[in-house]
């Protein structure tokens, strides 16, 4: 595997130290932080490395591949780049910096609709191959039209978020005014005083906006206006009867994200779903919730033959991604881990972050002396 990174940073544990000296500390935590007191953000990682795999030595094994077919395409390795909304507060133009990222490395990269790039061109630097996440408007004509231009975009994936019926209780978030509204403190400014790096690459690229929301926005809001905008254009509550139009107007592959249940993916499957993230937003949605790895077992071995079952939340390493292959997952999502490298190392840090995944995956199957990552869940203990 011809692949190269920095091996000042060989792990995402060092890329996020190297990214909380780079950007102001309220950005920081917004990225860094889950809800309430953090525990299920800590569960998702350390009940994922619970997991244990048994090597085969003695066998006729050559080399390894990390390629996976995913909906009729074959991609380069099993992870993807999740969903992340206000990306470019963490660090200016990131949704551009993975989005090129990911083109190069045949991965999927998926667009928050809360996100500081449009569809429009991230689906021009993606080549047409980005996934699009969709917040439920409240209106109907904003939801048909954002879909229109998901379609446009050729966007082969949609993807519909289910785990935000309401806003995450998220105390840093509210101290450093990035709740809704949000506000500007002494504080912040001063924050951002000491990250001259971050300002500047702020001032170049532009202050960060919703680009998705700016044709339904009206103009000149100020900062308590887009949150009563905000609160009333948008729902985070699904059932059949908001799903049902969204699976009738899109041609392509729907996936609902954010499934914790047996009950979730059942009803998944009645409406018409394609695939199904396993996913607790990062842990930053119910603090006493189950962390990722221990529903998508259960639903992985019962509805893995009806449904694509991925998984996202908690997943920092190349084991971490086996791990979670290991236990049924078809295929696997990171978002902070991506962010940490953006902020990390700018520009470069999209590539970085996925060749250092790949040799970290690549020298575990190695290991295990497995030849594809569909083998993984042979070597699950």
């Amino acid at each position: 595997m011809a692949l190269s990174f920095n091996y000042k940073y060989p792990s995402v544990d060092d890329l996020r130290d190297k990214a909380k000296k780079r950007i102001p500390n309220f950005a920081f935590e917004y990225l860094d932080g889950g809800c309430n007191e953090d525990v299920n953000i800590i569960r998702n990682t350390s009940e994922i490395r619970d997991v244990q795999l048994e090597p085969r030595y003695l066998n006729n094994y050559q080399d390894s591949s990390l390629k996976t077919t995913l909906f009729g395409r074959q991609y380069d390795a099993p992870f993807g780049i999740a969903p992340v909304g206000l990306q470019g507060l963490m660090w200016p133009n990131s949704p551009e910096i993975l989005a090129k990222a990911a083109l190069k490395h045949n991965i999927p990269f998926i667009l928050s609709t809360v996100s500081t790039s449009s569809i429009e061109r991230i689906s021009e630097l993606t080549q047409g191959n980005a996934w699009f996440q969709l917040y439920n408007p409240v209106e109907d004509s904003i939801r048909k039209d954002i879909i229109n231009r998901a379609d446009a975009a050729q966007c082969p994936v949609l993807v519909l978020l289910c785990d935000v019926p309401t806003f995450g209780y998220r105390p840093k978030d509210f101290r450093n005014g990035l709740a809704l509204p949000p506000k500007m403190s002494m504080s912040n400014i001063l924050q951002i005083l000491q990250r001259p790096r971050w300002a500047y690459e702020t001032l170049k690229h532009g202050q960060p906006n919703f680009e998705n929301l700016k044709p339904y926005m009206p103009e000149g809001l100020n900062l308590t206006q887009l949150g009563k905008f905000m609160d009333q254009t948008f729902s985070g509550r699904l059932n059949e009867e908001r799903i049902a139009p969204i699976r009738e107007q899109w041609k392509g592959k729907l996936v609902l994200k954010g499934v914790s249940s047996e009950a979730d993916t059942l009803e998944a499957i009645r409406l018409g779903f394609d695939g199904i993230i396993v996913s607790n937003h990062g842990g930053r949605q119910l603090d006493p919730g189950e962390s990722t790895i221990k529903p998508l077992t259960n639903i992985a071995s019962k509805y893995g033959d009806q449904i694509e079952v991925m998984m996202d939340s908690g997943i920092r390493s190349g084991p971490d991604i086996a791990r979670s292959l290991a236990s049924g997952a078809k295929f696997t999502f990171m978002g902070r881990s991506f962010m940490y490298g953006a902020a990390a190392l700018g520009e470069k840090g999209g590539d970085h972050t996925i060749s250092m995944l790949k040799v970290q995956l690549k020298q575990v199957l190695d290991q295990l002396c497995c030849k594809k990552v569909s083998n993984l869940p042979k070597h699950l203990i």
